[in-house]
């Protein structure tokens, strides 16, 4: 779908040119190009602000049917983010209008200031991100994705970065795969279901996909995951995916919550906390993309999967607050809150995947804590870990995708919040404040000595609106910040 392309800009026909433009500055070499802006910036009603467009029709200059002029503010503040987003939107505009023949004018990298592979890497990225509707539950399909995008690059370019959009397409697949995961309606993704549903498209890249069901989850001892599921009709899965290659040095573990829909246990959501729990699984769906995507880029390290998946509902049979559990790893655990689910699906697999894989690195992924988003908002994940140097490569990683992270601390003393009277640790604080930090001390008691960064991902996951790249439903995020840590570890 991504194409880089030389054209001709007399000479080629174009039927739909966008040319992105910044307030102050040309930051455009080709010449035809240069005498365009100066023709829309002379409008009164076009200043090149962000948001801010104007169309000319057959212009002179070019061959082509319309150019899209797109602003991108002063250069001071043009980073690669905001071209991300231009693209995005630009891709927007194209499908809203019934436009199928686009082609985005790359801008000059060092009149940016920004590393050309950054720019282009983010440019594709916001124009196949934004490309993508979920619409399998309309009968009427309104707006048709875009099959091909043209990106106008010099020569050079098109030779030196031939190989990007393939890499592009391989995470931005990856993320669409995730906020597909994430949107489908909790009904149609129960633990069997979506555990299937991973299964095979991980198998199709060649990736090894194991499901555990309740009876083998059983014989092993995974205590808290069944606890959690036995609410439910849809019994518990686990899902283990594994990219092995030849001569690797390192094994990454990647840990993803899968909690298919969560109505709280016993300890109901009230009000309208329940009405977006289908996102339950973000994690998971996040983990599972990651894996697919690694199977396509194949990097020099071995990645595996664990991917616990549960339905947590009330019922005869769920667990109630106050009884105490056997996780995998031997710890009792005390129930002070049924909605506090995802710790406890976490701890079985975290604790299975120290001891059989024995990772170098282990990162979870989850829509843990509400409190998380008190914290950080909707749009910035938060950073749990001990090791500086991985923490300080996830927070340059998601500034580079822009999926935002922020290191939080993780004190000693919380501990003490998390004590029981009859088991070895309370799965709930014993104080209300501060609950995205002893979630995550919670999570670090099944960990030992492995490096091991858990990553909460509860604001960021779910978007209730449209964005610049992304529609109302999962984001995806979490699958690109992922895969642009794993390439630099």
């Amino acid at each position: 779908m991504l194409e880089l392309k030389v054209v001709n800009p007399k000479k080629d026909p174009l039927k739909t040119l966008i040319i992105p433009v910044c307030e102050d500055t040309d930051i455009h070499d080709n010449r035809s190009v240069g005498l365009l802006v100066k023709k829309a910036m002379a409008l009164e009603e076009f200043n090149g602000k962000i948001e801010e467009e104007v169309v000319f029709h057959h212009p002179a200059e070019v061959s082509a049917d319309r150019v899209i002029f797109m602003g991108a503010g002063p250069k001071a503040t043009a980073d690669t983010e905001v071209f991300r987003a231009l693209t995005g939107r630009a891709v927007n505009r194209c499908i809203t209008r019934g436009l199928d023949d686009v082609l985005l004018a790359v801008p000059s990298a060092a009149k940016c200031g920004l590393d050309a592979a950054d720019l282009l890497e983010a440019m594709m990225e916001g124009a196949f991100l934004g490309n993508y509707r979920f619409d399998q539950y309309k009968s009427e399909k309104k707006q048709i994705p875009l099959k091909k995008i043209g990106f106008w690059a010099k020569a050079q370019d098109v030779r030196r970065f031939s190989r990007l959009p393939t890499r592009v397409t391989a995470a931005c697949r990856g993320t669409l795969q995730a906020r597909e995961w994430v949107s489908v309606p909790a009904v149609d993704k129960r633990p069997d279901a979506y555990a299937e549903s991973i299964a095979a498209l991980a198998r199709a890249e060649g990736l090894d996909a194991v499901i555990w069901d309740e009876k083998i989850l059983a014989e092993n001892g995974f205590g808290a995951l069944l606890a959690v599921g036995q609410g439910s009709h849809a019994a518990p899965r686990l899902v283990f995916l594994e990219y092995r290659t030849e001569g690797a040095e390192k094994t990454v573990c990647l840990v993803g919550k899968g909690v298919t829909f969560d109505s709280g246990g016993l300890n109901l959501k009230i009000g309208g906390a329940m009405e977006g729990m289908k996102m339950d699984m973000a994690g998971s769906a996040a983990v599972a993309a990651t894996l697919i995507s690694v199977a396509r880029l194949k990097p020099k390290l071995n990645v595996v999967g664990v991917l616990p998946l549960v339905e947590n509902m009330p019922s005869g049979k769920a667990i109630r607050p106050g009884d105490i559990i056997h996780t995998y790893s031997g710890k009792t655990v005390e129930v002070g809150n049924t909605d506090a689910e995802g710790r406890l699906i976490l701890a079985d697999a975290i604790a299975y995947a120290v001891e059989v894989y024995k990772p170098h690195i282990l990162i979870d992924m989850a829509t843990l804590t509400g409190a998380c988003v008190v914290a950080l908002g909707e749009k910035i994940a938060a950073v749990f870990t001990e090791e500086d140097a991985l923490a300080e490569a996830i927070i340059a990683s998601g500034r580079r995708t822009f999926e935002r992270c922020w290191r939080m601390p993780m004190p000693e003393d919380y501990k003490e919040l998390l004590k029981s009277d009859f088991a070895d640790i309370s799965n709930m604080s014993s104080s209300k404040w501060g609950g995205a930090i002893t979630a995550a001390l919670f999570l670090s008691a099944f960990v030992k000595d492995t490096q091991w960064v858990h990553i909460d991902i509860a604001g960021p996951a779910y978007a209730k609106k449209s964005g610049a790249y992304c529609t109302p439903g999962g984001t995806g995020f979490g699958v690109r910040l992922l895969l642009d840590l794993l390439e630099k570890l």
